[in-house]
């Protein structure tokens, strides 16, 4: 049995570096760049967003390194991002920056988008945290990687 979402997101949490909330209380957020960090508010569309991005990171695999976030973009809009108007603009800066990096990765990502869900169809829900993997895994229609 896989372990449960609530323990696979604390430990995503602590590998990365980020607080036991993500971020999600953060005022602000440092995103990186070529030409060096920008730092932006945390506004309120980001913060609802970002909890269930921070599940796909978790059921897809996807790393934050540039690649990785430019994997996840790729993927969150692949699955699309609904309503969520602050993840269609970061999925597409950061999308914008895979077809540079890593085009390859980019296509695989989107195409495995394309026949999963997103949890951007719906708004937050406390019992995936109790959830297997697994059943994250499946709920998102995700195929494996």
């Amino acid at each position: 049995m896989s372990q449960t979402v609530r323990n696979a997101r604390s430990a995503y949490y602590r590998a990365h570096g980020l607080p036991a909330d993500g971020g999600i209380s953060s005022p602000t957020v440092k995103y990186p760049t070529v030409f060096g960090t920008i730092t932006l508010p945390n506004v309120e569309s980001r913060k609802r967003a970002l909890p269930l991005h921070d599940l796909h990171h978790i059921a897809t695999g996807y790393d934050t390194s540039w690649f990785g976030e430019a994997e996840i973009a790729w993927w969150e809009l692949g699955a699309g991002c609904h309503g969520f108007a602050a993840a269609w603009f970061l999925n597409f800066s950061a999308g914008l920056v895979g077809l540079v990096i890593a085009p390859r990765r980019s296509l695989r990502a989107w195409r495995r988008g394309l026949h999963s869900r997103s949890l951007y169809r719906t708004t937050w829900d406390d019992r995936w945290l109790d959830w297997t993997l697994d059943e994250l895994r499946a709920f998102l229609a995700l195929p494996p990687a």
